[in-house]
């Protein structure tokens, strides 16, 4: 991954200017006609550009940023419109010469680091045209640290299970934590069993890479959060084998736990992850002889029996192991992230992930901060009446219930019976995965609910 970066602030950059649509012409430099951008049919339209002949050859450059919404207003149609300029503009550094006094820089700028996003590791692209030297005023160190955490997220997702299995995704977190000087422990293979995570042990048993439990802890004093996510390095849905089509996608069934290190890497260099545990259960969901099966029943860490009616609803097995460790030490805050339900999708699409509270400050906290920060999430209800619905008659859990409704309400469900003992817990039902390219998201593995856990937090725990 090539680090996310600012253009140098002495470069020799040219101007730039962001315009809104239907503003009056901004201040240009001697020697360029006023009429120049009319007459080139320049009206600030989003990601329209306008070049400015000088003297010397090119002098700047208008772009076009539409009509920016502000938060009170509804989100606009597209989150970050400065990152076209990232291919948009000719080749060079670019500095922002001025903008509408309520445009927010650190988010234009953060659009644009994101726009210059490269997956390179099996095929060379054309690398970002223009660079952005940080605004004025703007907090490069905010902007560089969420970039790094989302490049991060993004490589992880991105990288097929041939080279991103239990054992690359342990790497990736072993690597994590040396930067930052944090603990690591792994559980892996029949010492889950040992250690009492019979769940996670039973989903990945049948993979030729052994399945783990992966535990960072950071040092320093702060707030007891901790961060949950699913690292289901492949999932053919086990016996109950998914169709070809659904499979193509499962790499990125590990997107949870991306996300969790993507957040942890941007709170580590921020100095922010003091106290910060992260755990991920990883496994590959495979087929074997040993495979657990349709129609079993396993024990959990906590105790309750789960009837597997499902082996493709692997997810939220390993997730409630460990989660039930996670709550024994009775954190302030407890996070769950993962891919973990294609009804989610039904309900709001893949840019829109759910998440689920009981805490009405901490569930406005978490909206509020995705919606300011281009990270926009839904709260969705742990609608207790459908409790029975995972309560199946010859075990306490259901982990795949039966009728085709409510599946992410269910699922979630399900997760917060391992949860006692968290103050609060809030999870995330992510996508993980750009289906197709937009300003600032590429096609393919992306970060979501980041930012706002991030903006969230200091509010919160």
């Amino acid at each position: 991954m090539t680090p996310p970066a600012f253009a140098a602030a002495d470069a020799d950059s040219r101007p730039l200017w962001l315009v809104p649509q239907g503003a009056d012409g901004p201040i240009l430099p001697d020697g360029v006609d006023p009429a120049w951008p009319a007459a080139t049919g320049f009206t600030g339209k989003p990601g329209q550009v306008c070049l400015l002949p000088g003297d010397a050859g090119l002098c700047g450059a208008l772009f076009g940023i539409g009509t920016p919404a502000t938060p009170a207003d509804r989100p606009a149609r597209e989150r970050f419109t400065l990152a076209r300029a990232a291919d948009a503009l000719p080749a060079g550094s670019w500095r922002i010469k001025a903008a509408p006094e309520n445009y927010d820089l650190a988010h234009g700028a953060l659009g644009w680091l994101f726009a210059e996003y490269r997956f390179d590791r099996y095929k060379k692209g054309e690398p970002p045209r223009a660079r952005l030297v940080c605004p004025p005023g703007v907090d490069a160190d905010l902007v560089l640290a969420q970039a790094a955490g989302e490049y991060l997220a993004r490589d992880l997702i991105n990288t097929p299970a041939s080279d991103m299995g239990p054992d690359a995704l342990e790497a990736a977190a072993r690597a994590l934590a040396e930067r930052h000087g944090a603990g690591i422990t792994v559980i892996a293979g029949d010492d889950l069993l040992a250690r009492n995570f019979p769940m996670i042990h039973a989903v990945g048993r049948a993979a030729a890479q052994a399945p783990r439990l992966i535990d960072i802890r950071f040092p320093g004093e702060g707030p007891a959060v901790t961060l949950v996510g699913k690292g289901v390095c492949f999932d053919t849905g086990g016996l109950d084998i998914k169709p070809a089509a659904s499979m193509l996608l499962m790499k990125k069934d590990m997107g949870g736990a991306a996300n969790v290190l993507g957040l942890a890497e941007t709170l580590a260099r921020l100095g922010r992850a003091g106290g910060l545990r992260v755990l991920i259960p990883a496994v590959e969901n495979a087929i074997a002889g040993n495979a657990f099966r349709p129609g079993d029943v396993l024990t959990s860490r906590k105790g309750p029996t789960v009837e597997i009616n499902n082996t493709d609803a692997e997810g939220r097995l390993v997730l409630a192991d460990a989660l039930a460790l996670a709550a024994e030490e009775k954190p302030a805050l407890l996070v769950s992230m993962a891919t973990l339900t294609g009804a989610a999708r039904v309900a709001l699409g893949p840019d829109l992930p759910p998440f689920f509270c009981d805490d009405e400050r901490i569930a406005d906290a978490l909206y509020h901060a995705g919606r300011d920060n281009a990270d926009p999430i839904w709260r969705m209800p742990f609608w207790e009446p459908y409790e029975a619905l995972i309560e199946p008659t010859i075990a306490d859990l259901d982990n795949a219930p039966g009728g085709g409704f409510a599946g992410a309400i269910t699922a979630a469900l399900f997760l917060r019976r391992f949860t006692e003992g968290a103050a609060a817990y809030a999870h995330f039902d992510i996508y993980g995965w750009q289906p197709s390219p937009a300003p600032g998201r590429a096609k393919g593995g992306v970060g979501q609910g980041m930012r706002a856990i991030l903006h969230a937090l200091p509010g919160i725990a």
